[in-house]
Formats: structure tokens, C-alpha cells, sequence
């Protein structure tokens, strides 16, 4: 059975360098390009795509400046540099075909690109129908436990003390 292709990485001409590796980490954890881009919040394929579209020696600096800003690395500059350039080495040259995307794909890239950054402080959350189904939910239940400790069932006034109307009998 094959994955559909949301849920497959599928063959990019990035792929090279995206797995190329980095080396461990400072815990020794090993990484890739992808695992390092992604720890900075960048899509891998986008910033792949955009290193190889910039000259070899502008990509080594941007690619360096990505390695030295990763959290617990224990890379110096020199070596960042030495890294970068292995690394762009594995990318490819020229006009390379787009990564093919589901229309859900496309749809959520433009969403997120839209939305980039916090949402305004008068932005306020809005409850969806499950949340407002839960709470009728809640308060019918409510109400049926507070009918079950009525002594007479009803949700009226209790009065005991007015008087009970005599029964008549014909």
C-alpha cells in the first residue's frame, strides 16, 4: 500500500542536501540539514529551495549563520563555515521542479503565510458548535441532578409552610 502524498516526503532534487548531516550535537544528537532547519522553525524544502537559488558563496554565509544559530551547538564559526560548503555542495544547480503538493498542502502554505506573526490583542477565540453542544450538554445534566434531590420532583417552589388544599370528594 503506498502513502498518499501529504503523508509521503516523496523525491525532491533536495533531498541530497536536506539528509545531508550536520554532525552531533552537543548532547549527541545527530542531525541533518532538515532536523536543523526545522529546529529553527524554517521549512527545509522552502530554505533549500532558496539557498540554491542564491550564489554558492552568498548560500555558504546564510547556510553558516543558520548552523551558528542553532540551540547547544558545538560548531565554531570556522567550522560552520566548513560544514556550509560541504553541505551547499550537495545542492542542486539551476531552475529545479517544485515539490508536487495536494491542494490541502498549497491551502494550509497560504494560510500560514497569511497569518504569520501573533494575532492582534482584540482577536478573540470563537466557540465552535462542539463547544456549545457541551455546554447544553452540561447544563441539561445539571438540571436533571437537580431535579433528582427535589423531594417532590418539581422545580417550583418548595413552601411548606402554606397551607394544603383539602381533597374534595364528590
Amino acid at each position: 500500500m503506498t502513502l498518499r502524498p501529504e503523508y509521503s516526503l516523496g523525491h525532491s532534487a533536495y533531498n541530497d542536501f536536506l539528509f545531508g548531516p550536520l554532525g552531533a550535537d552537543s548532547s549527541g544528537i545527530d542531525l541533518t540539514v532538515l532536523s536543523a532547519l526545522t529546529r529553527l522553525g524554517l521549512d527545509p524544502w522552502q530554505e533549500a529551495e532558496r539557498l540554491a537559488a542564491l550564489p554558492r558563496e552568498a548560500a555558504v554565509e546564510a547556510l553558516a549563520r543558520h548552523i551558528a544559530q542553532l540551540p547547544d551547538h558545538p560548531w565554531s564559526a570556522v567550522e560552520a563555515v566548513k560544514i556550509a560548503a560541504r553541505l551547499i555542495a550537495l545542492l542542486p544547480k539551476g531552475a529545479v521542479a517544485a515539490i508536487p503538493q495536494t491542494a490541502e498542502m498549497r491551502q494550509a502554505a497560504r494560510a500560514a503565510s497569511a497569518t504569520a506573526g501573533p494575532p492582534p490583542a482584540s482577536a478573540k477565540p470563537r466557540a465552535g458548535l462542539p463547544a456549545w453542544l457541551a455546554w447544553a450538554a452540561l447544563a441539561i445534566a445539571l438540571c436533571v441532578l437537580i431535579l433528582q434531590f427535589m423531594p417532590d420532583g418539581k422545580l417550583g417552589s418548595s413552601d411548606r409552610s402554606a397551607p394544603e388544599r383539602p381533597i374534595r370528594t364528590a
